[in-house]
C-alpha cells in the first residue's frame, strides 16, 4: 500500500502544480506510477467541476463559467497538456522529416500550427461546456478527467519512445495491469453517463488511434508532447460529443 501511495504521489507531482510536497525513501519510476495518471485526473476534473459550479451558482453566464474552469483547468496542471499539443502540433505540422519534427517540439517557442491548433482546440472546449450548461455535472468532469489520461497510458503501452530522453522514456516499459485496471475503471465511469459515456468514451479511443497512429509513421513513437496532444484533444472531443447528447 505504501508503494501505491508513493506512485499516486508521483502522479500527483507530474500531472499537477498542487503543492504535493516531496517522496520520502525510494521514489518509484513513471513507469510503476502511470497507473495512477487516470486516478490524478479525478482529482483534477473535481476541481475544475468546483470552479465551473461555483461561478455557475454565482450567477456567470454558461460560457463565462467555462471559461473560469478552463483557466482552473490550466492553472492546475500547469498549462501541461496545452504547452504539449502546441509543440506537437508545430512539430508536426511544419518538419521536413522526423529529426527536424523532433527538433521543433522541443523548442520552447510557439508557431502559427501550435497557436492555431490551441485556439481551435481551447475554443470547443469553452463553447462546449458552456452549451452543456448546468447539465455539465461532476459525473461527466470526473469521466473526462480519468478517461482522457488514460488515453496517454494507453500510448505509453503500445508506442516506442520517439527519442532516447525525456518524460516518454521515463514511463517506458509494460505495464499491463496499469492498461486493464484504467480500462475497466473508464467503462465503468462511461457507464454512469448511459449510452452518451459509451459513444464518448469509444470516440477517445478512436481519435488516440489515430493520434497514436500518426505519432508513430512522423516520428517514430511517442513523447511527452504526444501524450500531453492526445489528453487534451481527446478531453476536448469528449466535451464536443456530450454537448451533442446532453
Amino acid at each position: 500500500m505504501q508503494a501505491r501511495l508513493k506512485e499516486l504521489h508521483i502522479a500527483v507531482i507530474l500531472l499537477t502544480r498542487l503543492p504535493a510536497g516531496q517522496v520520502r525513501g525510494d521514489v518509484p519510476s513513471l513507469t510503476e506510477a502511470r497507473w495512477a495518471f487516470p486516478f490524478v485526473g479525478l482529482l483534477i476534473g473535481w476541481i475544475v467541476w468546483a470552479a465551473y459550479g461555483v461561478l455557475f451558482w454565482l450567477g456567470a453566464a454558461p460560457m463565462l463559467a467555462a471559461l473560469g474552469a478552463l483557466t482552473a483547468l490550466v492553472l492546475l496542471t500547469g498549462a501541461l497538456h496545452v504547452d504539449g499539443l502546441a509543440d506537437y502540433t508545430d512539430g508536426i505540422g511544419g518538419g521536413r522529416d522526423t529529426a527536424h519534427r523532433l527538433e521543433i517540439m522541443r523548442d520552447s517557442s510557439i508557431g502559427s500550427y501550435g497557436v492555431a491548433a490551441l485556439i481551435i482546440c481551447l475554443g470547443v472546449w469553452v463553447t462546449s461546456i458552456g452549451a452543456i450548461g448546468a447539465q455539465a455535472g461532476l459525473l461527466a468532469f470526473l469521466m473526462i478527467g480519468f478517461s482522457s489520461r488514460y488515453m496517454m497510458v494507453l500510448l505509453l503501452e503500445v508506442l516506442p519512445p520517439a527519442r532516447g530522453d525525456g518524460m516518454g522514456v521515463l514511463a517506458e516499459g509494460r505495464a499491463p495491469m496499469a492498461l486493464l485496471l484504467g480500462g475497466v475503471a473508464a467503462v465503468f465511469l462511461a457507464l454512469f453517463l448511459g449510452v452518451a459515456g459509451l459513444v464518448t468514451l469509444a470516440v477517445m479511443l478512436l481519435v488516440t488511434a489515430l493520434l497514436g497512429w500518426q505519432a508513430k509513421r512522423y516520428i517514430g513513437g511517442h513523447t511527452g508532447d504526444v501524450l500531453g496532444a492526445t489528453q487534451l484533444i481527446s478531453e476536448t472531443l469528449a466535451w464536443a460529443l456530450l454537448s451533442v447528447f446532453l
